[in-house]
């Protein structure tokens, strides 16, 4: 499936991220209760120009409509739930 987002949206896979202890213990990201909040753009739409494919970024915890396909999901967000790009 090709998803392009249209207008102010873009289209973000989550990133798993890893969660270290005090103690110095790795957690995997299953082991997380939070949903990550870093992703990676992997489409925009024809109006956003801040926002470059390839990046990594910081958005809203509850935010985006969640898309499957297959195994993989998926978000799509509004340009003003990006909160940061990760450098």
């Amino acid at each position: 499936m090709i998803i392009k987002p249209l207008g102010e949206r873009v289209l973000i896979k989550q990133t798993e991220q890893e969660e270290v202890t005090k103690s110095g213990i790795v957690l995997p990201g299953t082991a997380s209760k939070e949903k990550p909040i870093i992703g990676e753009v992997l489409a925009i739409g024809a109006k956003v120009e801040d926002i470059k494919v390839g990046n990594k970024v910081i958005f809203e915890k509850y935010s985006g409509t969640e898309i499957k396909d297959g195994e993989e999901s998926y978000l799509i967000l509004e340009k003003d739930n990006v909160l940061a790009i990760v450098q």
